[in-house]
């Protein structure tokens, strides 16, 4: 997985309280509403939510009335501004090379949709101007490149969430005078969700109606979204009464420029951009809630979080809610215990016991990607699970990431067990001369990390404390990047056929702030760009979102259930080679040079890809991964010691093999075995053992066959090779 990305990420840790699924469904809702709004089939004979509220009315008419004079005032002078300076003629280009005429600080791009035609202007979401996401009605400043989006790209679908949770914030704030802190769409792409302080109050599902309710009238309200930039002093001035964002606006660069948005009551310190209005999103339904600490830390205050997900439309909202108790049958964490696969234990929080069934499948996850290791010409290292602090210092992940480490002292010295691999793998670059000739040199390691994860953040295999992931850094010359990028994307491609899953792939570029100099920067995201063409496969730029040591491509995987889950990473990074003066000698070995440094993924952590893969076969392990592959069944005792020989013939092939020597009926054994996820199950009778033959019933079918052990064994081998 990416190491040093993690060192600076601004992550909220959570302990989620989840709601029962059909509670999610009584909070559907439509719009237009009726008298008696109708929220699903489970809605109509929903109670209505008895919970009093402790609500701060002082802190609202205090709060609102100003913001809202404030936000009028600010946007009046600056409109006043716009119309002094406007007048110039631009030139738009549109994605297909069409250009329009427009008037500089005055045509929007909602105007340019209008002339495009009627059905653009009334499903456009955001707009981006040269790269830069850009609201529909906010006016254009130059000559610029402009692309329009809807619902149906990610830009339009991420703006539409983060619009949902400005909508969700007016409802929590109106309904509890609640101090908000931040709300945005949520990492994984589905919804998004709205951290707000409420002193001693909690929130549960029990709270959602209203929540909901105070939603749906900022809806039908149809408010516009509207933007004002700010001087600093505005800005604290504005949220003075709201300690949280004053901290988040004391922690802005001095130049960075600072905007607020509001819709209906609500003005929040915000980056945008937004969708038009609030009536666009016609169907949300709040999902959990859970508490959270302010900016990660426990030491902080607690806060509350209600995620929530929205739709333009009623019928894609209730297909979500149906995706989601669809998810709910097949959580990891009930299939691992039905399966015997793992479990939890509370003297060891975040680490997982892998019993004999679930290590089989790990063990052959890993065998999977040590087999490509070896044909595409990875070297597997073993490195130590603990380094001196000075180790980090070095890294810098003593200064970024300490917090999240477990750290103690050995003969008065700090140590730290690893939370990634990437530092020790610059010791074995460093370790001995190196020269250019053994460059790409290709490292990877499934060695034991550890991060201290907040105890509430724990969930299952998908976040713990303990994991492996099949980590490897590629050290490389600048001239190699675009290669071994290929190279990685080609492994990528051949690992997820194999499990079933489709993925997207986007290019993440310079951020604002970044390390190095431009011309690195140009040749290394040329270099993955060039690489994604040749690659073949559809990808998307993600302006400015790269990390500030390199560009990176985001793997996203879909899996059965249309959810997606990043678990591949793919990025450049210059600064580790940097900050551990790593060079080999050049051709002329007078000269020494740095090497490029490429973190890679495949699985990223093992854990969480066995529960992703768990999720997503539903519990039916494909026949090469399963952990049961196949199981005798003796009919009667006298089959009893044939059903032994063909067990023991089926284990020296290699394969996982049960039998059931228990005096239940055929019947019963074979029920209990299809229950069991046995991928073969092997009826043997007198027939069967005179004849030296089996017959053979697969899990999901009714038919079967009759097969001779050699023959068996063959099948088993074409399975495995063609990895069903």
């Amino acid at each position: 997985m990416l190491c040093t990305q993690i060192l600076w990420r601004f992550s909220l840790h959570c302990r989620r309280i989840s709601p029962p699924f059909n509670a999610v469904l009584r909070r559907l809702y439509a719009s237009p509403p009726s008298p008696q709004p109708q929220m699903g089939k489970a809605a109509n004979n929903a109670p209505k939510s008895t919970l009093s509220i402790a609500k701060d009315d002082a802190y609202l008419q205090s709060v609102i009335p100003k913001r809202i004079q404030m936000f009028e005032a600010i946007k009046t002078e600056q409109i006043a501004h716009l119309k002094s300076i406007s007048g110039d003629p631009i030139k738009i280009t549109l994605l297909d090379g069409t250009v329009k005429e427009g008037k500089k600080w005055e045509t929007t791009p909602f105007d340019i949709a209008k002339e495009i035609g009627k059905a653009l202007a009334s499903n456009a979401l955001i707009s981006q101007v040269d790269g830069v996401l850009w609201d529909m009605s906010r006016p254009l400043e130059a000559d610029c490149q402009l692309k329009i989006f809807t619902f149906e790209s990610d830009e339009g679908r991420d703006t539409f969430w983060h619009s949902s949770a400005h909508i969700l914030g007016q409802a929590l704030e109106q309904t509890y005078g609640c101090k908000l802190c931040i709300g945005p769409c949520t990492t994984r792409g589905e919804g998004f969700y709205y951290d707000g302080f409420y002193g001693e109050l909690g929130l549960n599902d029990d709270h959602f109606d209203r929540i909901v309710s105070a939603a749906k009238k900022a809806v039908t309200e149809k408010q516009p979204f509207e933007r004002i930039e700010v001087s600093r002093q505005q800005a604290l001035e504005m949220f003075s009464d709201n300690k949280f964002k004053v901290e988040i606006i004391s922690d802005l660069p001095e130049d960075k420029t600072i905007t607020v948005y509001r819709c209906g009551p609500l003005v929040d310190l915000c980056r945008g951009p937004h969708i038009p209005n609030t009536q666009f999103v016609k169907a949300i339904a709040c999902l959990k809630a859970s508490a959270a600490y302010w900016r990660g830390n426990k030491d902080r205050e607690s806060l509350q979080r209600v995620y929530g997900i929205s739709y333009p439309d009623q019928k894609r909202l209730k297909e979500y809610i149906a995706l989601l108790e669809e998810a709910k049958k097949y959580d990891h964490r009930e299939l691992g215990k039905k399966q015997e696969l793992f479990f939890f234990h509370p003297l060891s929080p975040g680490s997982c016991f892998f019993l004999p069934h679930g290590t089989r499948i790990t063990e052959k996850l890993m065998t999977f990607i040590r087999k490509e290791y070896r044909k595409r010409g990875y070297l597997e290292v073993t490195t130590p699970n603990m380094y001196n602090m000075q180790l980090w210092e070095t890294s810098g992940h003593a200064a970024n990431y300490k917090e999240n480490m477990f750290v103690f002292d050995i003969e008065k010295q700090e140590f730290g067990l690893k939370p990634m691999n990437c530092p020790g793998h610059c010791l074995i670059f460093d370790n001995r001369v190196r020269s250019y000739r053994e460059l790409p040199l290709r490292i990877a390691d499934f060695g034991v990390l550890h991060r201290n994860e907040a105890s509430g953040a724990l969930t299952g295999l998908t976040r713990v404390r303990r994991f492996q992931q099949d980590d490897a850094h590629i050290f490389c010359r600048e001239s190699q990047i675009k290669e071994e990028v290929k190279s990685v994307l080609e492994f990528i491609n051949y690992a997820y056929d194999v499990f079933g899953f489709t993925f997207e792939l986007k290019l993440s570029t310079r951020p604002e702030k970044y390390l190095g100099d431009l011309e690195t920067w140009d040749k290394a995201e040329k270099a993955l760009e060039d690489a994604l063409n040749e690659f073949g496969k559809p990808w998307q730029i993600n302006e400015a979102d790269g990390a500030f040591y390199g560009p990176k491509i985001d793997i996203s995987v879909s899996d059965a259930m249309k959810r997606k889950f990043q678990c591949a990473t793919l990025q450049l990074d210059f600064q580790l080679p940097q900050r551990f003066n790593l060079t080999y000698s050049a051709e002329d070995e007078t000269k020494r040079e740095r090497p490029v440094m490429i973190h890679r993924a495949i699985l990223g952590s093992v854990e969480r890809m066995f529960a992703i893969l768990l999720e997503h076969y539903k519990g039916k392990w494909p026949f090469w991964l399963s952990p049961r592959q196949a199981i005798v069944c003796p009919v009667s005792d006298k089959s009893q010691d044939y059903g032994q020989q063909v067990k023991s013939q089926i284990e020296e092939a290699g394969y996982y093999v049960d039998i059931d020597s228990s005096d239940r009926t055929i019947q019963k054994k074979v029920r209990e075995a299809q229950l069991a996820q046995y991928n073969y199950i092997l009826v043997v009778g007198e027939e069967e053992a005179n004849n030296g033959k089996v017959s053979v019933r697969v899990r999901d079918k009714q038919e079967h066959s009759v097969k001779t052990i050699p023959d068996l064994l063959n099948h088993f081998k074409e399975e495995v090779d063609a990895f069903h």
